[in-house]
């Protein structure tokens, strides 16, 4: 009983629609054969009685789904199969309740003999097949409805699950690289690097506080950015500068972004005190971070594993893609920021 009641509440909109078909149905049928308008036109009695016979037509399609449904996605041919053997095991049914209440008062050649109850009857068969349409419409659109969620979750849990991997990558990627970093250091300034490991220490805790984060807010980005180049300044000192141009720091970014483009820059690139790498953010509807170019001479080519797992993130997050733009001087990354609503 109170598995029925929560259906019902669950399905009350389009019960309701039916309900309401029924009883405008019932009204143009009177006006139709009567001629004539009344107050008795608008008796619910009949509207109310087909309803009640439409809910068993109901009742009987579904027991036919839950029994012959096999596919998860529509299927015109067992819809059709569905619909033909309800309206036929619905028509038996109510063929054979008529009969017996004919049989018992005795008045079977007046229900069975004449031509008016053959027109009912056929007039109930086209009733379950319009009413028997909507049921299986309604279900069919409820279904797709539920999958399309289940699809979206299993998307949205897919990304998620794929963004955690990638900054499992780029968190022992940071960590291997400045301690590398540190450990020059050691050799060349055992003050420096006892200075570099401080604010390593401070730093490489914002790593740890945004790795559960799909985003983070741009000031707070930029505020590790700074600290973060502070970093770099230790070893290299003006050999890379950084300059921070505009004041919209509106909309979130995916945590690190600013950290793995700067390091991106130092790190394929041979910055001198006569002859300094420069480090532009500049940040305005979109965050646009670019650096001229002295290329270094590489022994190996790069993989660039870092800008491309960044580029996954951003395309799991949001349509607006990264774009990089390179020339014989210059190299320019172009971070799409992201609203709220996005997510």
């Amino acid at each position: 009983m109170k598995s029925t009641l929560t259906k019902i509440r669950q399905n009350q909109s389009f019960l309701l629609f039916v309900f309401l078909f029924v009883y405008v149905q019932s009204i143009y049928t009177r006006i139709t054969i009567r001629g004539v308008i009344n107050r008795h036109i608008f008796d619910i009695d009949g509207a109310l009685g087909i309803f009640i016979s439409v809910c068993f037509l109901f009742l009987i399609i579904t027991f036919f789904i839950k029994r012959w449904q096999k596919s998860t996605t529509f299927s015109t041919k067992e819809m059709l199969k569905i619909l033909s053997c309800s309206l036929f095991f619905y028509m038996m049914i109510k063929i054979t309740i008529m009969y017996i209440i004919a049989l018992a008062f005795g008045t079977v050649e007046i229900n069975f003999g004449r031509f008016e109850n053959i027109i009912t009857l056929f007039s109930t068969f086209l009733d379950g097949v319009i009413y028997g349409g909507f049921y299986l419409t309604y279900y069919y659109y409820r279904k797709n409805k539920k999958q399309q969620e289940q699809l979206v979750d299993y998307h949205q849990a897919l990304s998620q699950s794929r963004i955690n991997q990638l900054k499992t990558q780029l968190n022992p990627h940071f960590l291997f690289n400045n301690l590398n970093v540190l450990d020059q250091l050691i050799e060349e300034d055992k003050y420096k690097a006892s200075d570099f490991l401080n604010q390593f220490a401070e730093i490489y805790r914002y790593v740890l506080d945004v790795s559960d984060k799909k985003l983070i807010a741009m000031s707070e980005e930029l505020a590790f950015a700074e600290k973060y180049f502070n970093l770099i300044k230790h070893k290299y000192g003006d050999a890379y500068q950084m300059k921070i141009l505009g004041t919209n720091v509106k909309g979130k970014i995916v945590p690190l972004t600013l950290q793995l483009l700067i390091e991106n820059a130092v790190s394929h690139n041979l910055g001198t005190k006569e002859k300094p790498v420069h480090i532009t953010i500049d940040i305005g509807e979109k965050l646009i971070v670019s650096n001229n170019l002295i290329l270094k001479q590489q022994t190996k080519p790069t993989s660039g594993r870092a800008l491309i797992n960044l580029k996954e993130q951003y395309s799991l997050l949001t349509n607006d893609q990264i774009e990089i733009e390179k020339t014989d001087h210059h190299f320019t990354v172009i971070i799409p920021t992201i609203n709220v609503q996005e997510q």
